[in-house]
């Protein structure tokens, strides 16, 4: 038996003194962390921002298996958020889709959650009627049945089937009637409830993770009362999406008490945030960075491999040198080597010299050695 199956489904309960200790862990790091953020400067907290804003987008699409560019994604964000010196590209309509409804939900938080609203987000992921090549029903909610599978043809796994569509109206009513009106709980506690509940309907034919995650973000921008966005939940969800499915796959199999899909998702945004906390020094050093080079000109193949630098640092080991430069940016090992000088020159990146080979490190505002040397 699904729990949507049962009489009364939505009335959850749980264990507050196991939820207590996290919960209390999870609200302290958020006020520190917030508290920190806003006493950078409105220039710094609004690039650490993007740089938040650029790990949900890219990590709530690679949960579903999406892999998105994220210069593009970093583009698409900087124009709408209105960032100066920006570099500004034609963004695909996918991309465009995903950072719009992320933004909605993260910079509008105070607006309510309404019908209307949640198929503009659907029809944002789907502008043009189709899940891949599969046609399907945009901002409205499913007329069919809806499953969640896995496993090759013939050896399908079912893993989840979601309410009958001719409930799903009826649902979803009563669902954001309690989200837009339900001020008892903590806001924290409602936001993982209302993701569950939200996946559990499963109301449209696709993107229901996405939406869901979306939904997750306003309310934890609402419990922070901030636009200011210092950390990426989606980011450490995917790093355990396998855990995520499993722990959302087994709650929606059991009965009312959902302490054990709370506790685990209250250590997975304590883990985000704690992460966000370690990550503090590198996003404000690239935030540092791009401040005191707004005013340097430079080429697109020379901003992307410094975001790179950046993103990957500790990720991977190796120098950079003027072959993986080339390799990066898909062009001559001459333009590679005349992009790094210019580099050298604006005093971007210095060169260390290491016997035959040349290797290239970001002048660091803050000292940090990137990239990250593990070899």
């Amino acid at each position: 038996m699904y729990i949507h199956e049962r009489e009364n489904w939505t009335n959850f309960n749980w264990d507050s003194n196991k939820l207590s200790p996290v919960l209390s862990s999870v609200r302290h790091l958020q006020g520190r962390l917030l508290g920190r953020m806003e006493s950078l400067g409105f220039d710094i907290t609004e690039r650490a921002t993007l740089e938040s804003l650029i790990l949900d987008v890219v990590d709530t699409s690679r949960i579903e298996g999406e892999f998105l560019n994220p210069e593009l994604v970093r583009s698409s964000i900087a124009r709408k958020l209105g960032i100066e010196h920006a570099e500004f590209t034609k963004t695909p309509r996918n991309i465009e889709g995903i950072v719009d409804v992320v933004l909605d939900a993260t910079q509008n938080f105070k607006q309510p959650l309404t019908k209307m609203r949640l198929f503009g987000w659907h029809n944002s992921l789907f502008q043009t009627g189709f899940s891949g090549y599969q046609p399907i029903d945009v901002a409205k909610y499913r007329t069919g049945e809806m499953k969640v599978v896995s496993g090759n043809f013939g050896r399908e796994k079912i893993h989840f089937e979601a309410p009958a569509a001719e409930r799903v109206p009826h649902e979803m009513e009563h669902f954001l009637n309690w989200l837009n009106h339900e001020n008892s709980l903590d806001l924290v506690l409602k936001s993982i409830i209302a993701h569950f509940w939200f996946v559990t309907i499963h109301p449209f034919d696709d993107g229901n993770g996405r939406i869901a995650r979306a939904i997750l973000d306003m309310l934890l921008a609402k419990s922070d009362n901030s636009k200011i966005r210092f950390y990426s939940l989606s980011n450490q969800i995917f790093k355990e999406h396998h855990r995520y499915n499993d722990i959302i796959e087994k709650t929606q199999k059991g009965a009312q008490d959902i302490t054990l899909y709370l506790e685990w998702f209250l250590g997975c945004f304590e883990r985000a945030l704690l992460a966000s906390e370690q990550n503090l020094e590198l996003i404000l050093d690239k935030a540092y960075f791009w401040d005191q080079h707004q005013s340097t000109n430079i080429n697109d193949r020379q901003r992307l491999v410094i975001n790179y630098l950046y993103d990957n640092y500790g990720k991977e080991s190796g120098y950079l040198r003027t072959s993986i430069y080339a390799k990066l940016t898909k062009c001559s090992s001459d333009t590679a080597l005349r992009d790094l000088q210019d580099l050298v020159a604006k005093k971007m990146l210095k060169a260390e010299d290491s016997g035959k080979k040349t290797n290239y490190v970001i002048v660091s505002p803050k000292g940090i050695r990137i990239p990250k040397i593990s070899e």
